[in-house]
């Protein structure tokens, strides 16, 4: 009996170590979260405003012969479409990660540019780290596959990413960002492009790209650290709720080691 409450003791003192263990990842990922989703809302509202632009350069006429408007009969698996995939630099998020590879499972052939450490380590590719993602990386990424999408080196760019809907939930999805498709059911909004429309969707496009893989890094990020949170709260209920079990347990050990010691006392001292 004395052995079972000393197992029990260790037990508790473990999974005692492992709720402080995780009540602290929760905090940290509570400090995120505020900065995480002031960055994503400034990022979508920039990511906004160069759609509208580049919604209404779509519609015009002489933009129909861009590049950037190249439409191709390849399914969208094909060897010939790149995708950016977008996952955490750490677990313990619950299914975020878990998510994102799932959805990559359907484009199996697909060329894939990983952002994140666990992508990168499961593409065995150089790190690339999706919380520090700068404007600047995102700049240059998106000047190259300007330049190859134009060149004709592949047909379609996607970004696999989680959309924030919010703190409790997050959606893995695929955003489709070249080629640039016409909405036939916009209206025009009477904007007045110089020197002429061309030139200008031609010098625009590197920058919508650029911001929509910004504002996905930024929202994947807030998806990233609101799910570690809530990951953290369960584990910590959990860890709770066991602590309250194994104590339980321990002090019917206990009372019951008691009550043997008290019954073979009381049974010599009868003799």
């Amino acid at each position: 009996m004395g052995a079972d409450t000393k197992q029990l003791r260790i037990r508790i003192k473990s999974v005692d170590s492992s709720l402080h263990l995780t009540k602290a990842m929760g905090l940290v990922a509570s400090s995120k979260i505020r900065r995480a989703n002031e960055e994503m809302k400034k990022t979508k509202q920039y990511l906004k405003a160069l759609e509208i632009m580049v919604k209404e350069l779509t519609m015009s006429p002489e933009c129909r012969k861009s590049p950037y408007l190249r439409i191709t009969e390849e399914p969208i698996d094909s060897k010939r479409t790149k995708l950016i995939v977008i996952a955490g630099d750490r677990g313990l998020a619950g299914g975020y990660n878990a998510n994102i590879f799932r959805l990559l499972r359907d484009y199996p052939k697909c060329e894939i540019i990983p952002l994140g450490r666990r992508i990168c380590d499961r593409t065995s590719s150089e790190f690339v780290s999706s919380e520090t993602f700068s404007y600047k990386e995102a700049r240059e990424l998106a000047l190259k596959l300007c330049e190859e999408f134009v060149n004709g080196d592949y047909d379609r760019l996607g970004i696999v990413c989680t959309r924030y809907v919010n703190m409790m939930t997050q959606t893995a999805e695929v955003r489709w960002i070249l080629p640039l498709t016409k909405d036939e059911n916009a209206g025009k909004t009477g904007m007045i492009f110089e020197p002429d429309e061309m030139t200008v969707l031609t010098a625009a496009v590197p920058e919508y790209v650029t911001g929509s893989i910004t504002e996905a890094v930024r929202e994947s990020f807030a998806s990233e650290v609101a799910a570690r949170r809530m990951a953290m709260d369960s584990a910590e209920k959990n860890a709770r709720a066991m602590i309250e079990d194994l104590e339980l347990q321990y002090n019917r050990a206990r009372q019951s080691a008691i009550t043997q010691e008290i019954t073979e006392i009381v049974a010599g001292s009868g003799k």
